[in-house]
């Protein structure tokens, strides 16, 4: 802008563009030397609007510009502050010292960037629904780049930015979107970026059910306890069931102390979001009880009749897998003679011969414990003459001497 009667002073505003910040101030410093006598008139101009005019020692200042301005009248210069993006464009001045020839000069400000937000902050997504970012900043001529982790944001079928790019619209919000969004914002002499947004899409999922310690079977009056984990977000409510009946428990961890065999069954645990209203059950885990077992004894009698028969019968209690049957150390296997029942738990022996005397070992056990009974099963033959005795053998031989001395005594 110029005005008649003016002529420009070289050098009485700094070249342009001079660069402030919003909510700033900034002081537009003339190259005026003060002179002795105050000037006659000072007008400041943005663009074609005035800011101040000084005539006379009486200063008049539109709305707009009054409690922002200060107008140093010894030198003209001018400081602005509260400074908004709406303040960059061209600033002129006009001085009419009392003597001399009138003065005039301009310069451009820009407002740089500052304050660059997204809202929302964060956003708790379930999958495949959208979310809506806005970019908000102050500043002149300025634009915006949308950054996904460190990759620049492009529009596609499910990405749009409108708003002059200050705005960005995500269509079926997936998983793969879970790296934080930034804002960038420029303009030719400066730059911005916002603070990192986070999009969680919420579960629950990847629910997983974990058993401590982990073991296929477990002892009576030992402590159990299971684990359930899930992604969600907010964190995911629980429930647990066992054999699909619901159990009165509702935290993350199930300690079960001193487990009797009505804990034995199928447990699972469902975690459920209260904001997406989804819910995801864990994979079964069985828990099986078994019982030590405290007794075992064999039934049977102790000495039999060679040629007859005889049973003996593995009793115990407890959880029962595998019953063996051992004599005299080695493992007792059917034969003509011997047979067994359809559970192992007896033994039937069938005539009964002097072989079948000896030690039998019944040996009982689960995979959590194992006992072992004894039983010596003794053979009486029918006939003395089968018993192999050193006094027999002598016996035998005194006989056959005897014999013998008649025969040669006969025969003389």
């Amino acid at each position: 802008m110029s005005l008649s009667g003016l002529t420009e002073g070289a050098g009485v505003l700094p070249d342009g563009p001079l660069n402030a910040t919003v909510n700033g101030t900034f002081l537009f410093t003339t190259s005026v030397t003060p002179t002795e006598k105050p000037f006659m008139s000072v007008n400041w101009f943005f663009g074609v609007n005035n800011i101040i005019t000084s005539y006379a020692a009486s200063n008049t200042t539109p709305p707009e510009y009054e409690g922002r301005i200060t107008l140093f009248l010894s030198t003209g210069s001018l400081e602005l502050r509260s400074l908004t993006d709406a303040d960059s464009g061209e600033y002129i001045i006009n001085i009419t010292p009392a003597a001399g020839g009138a003065l005039t000069g301009s310069t451009t400000l820009n407002i740089y960037v500052s304050n660059v937000a997204v809202h929302p902050k964060s956003a708790d997504l379930v999958e495949f629904s959208s979310v809506i970012l806005s970019c908000t900043s102050f500043g002149s001529s300025i634009s915006f780049l949308w950054l996904n982790d460190t990759s620049e944001v492009t529009t596609s079928d499910r990405v749009h930015l409108t708003d002059g790019g200050s705005t960005l619209t995500i269509v079926n919000v997936t998983r793969y979107d879970q790296q934080p969004f930034r804002c960038h914002v420029f303009n030719p002499v400066s730059n911005g970026t916002s603070e990192p947004v986070n999009i969680t899409v919420i579960g629950p999922e990847n629910t997983d059910l974990l058993l401590t310690p982990s073991e296929e079977y477990f002892a009576e009056g030992l402590d159990v306890r299971l684990f359930c984990s899930t992604e969600s977000r907010p964190p995911a409510q629980f429930m647990w069931f066992l054999n699909g009946e619901s159990l009165p428990h509702s935290e993350p961890e199930l300690n079960l102390t001193n487990i009797q065999m009505n804990n034995t069954g199928n447990y699972s645990c469902q975690a459920f979001n209260d904001k997406t209203m989804r819910n995801e059950t864990s994979q079964l885990t069985a828990i099986s009880v078994l019982v030590i077992m405290p007794v075992i004894q064999i039934n049977s009698t102790s000495a039999v009749k060679d040629r007859s028969s005889t049973n003996l019968t593995c009793e115990a209690s407890g959880s029962i897998t595998t019953r063996v049957w051992i004599k005299d150390g080695h493992p007792l296997l059917p034969s003509d003679r011997v047979s067994f029942s359809m559970d192992n738990r007896t033994v039937f022996i069938q005539p009964v011969h002097s072989s079948n005397h000896g030690t039998y070992q019944c040996q009982v056990s689960n995979p959590v414990s194992t006992m072992t009974a004894a039983h010596k099963l003794t053979v009486n033959c029918e006939y003395s003459f089968y018993k192999r005795d050193s006094n027999l053998t002598k016996n035998l031989m005194y006989l056959l001497k005897f014999s013998l001395n008649l025969f040669i005594l006969g025969s003389l």
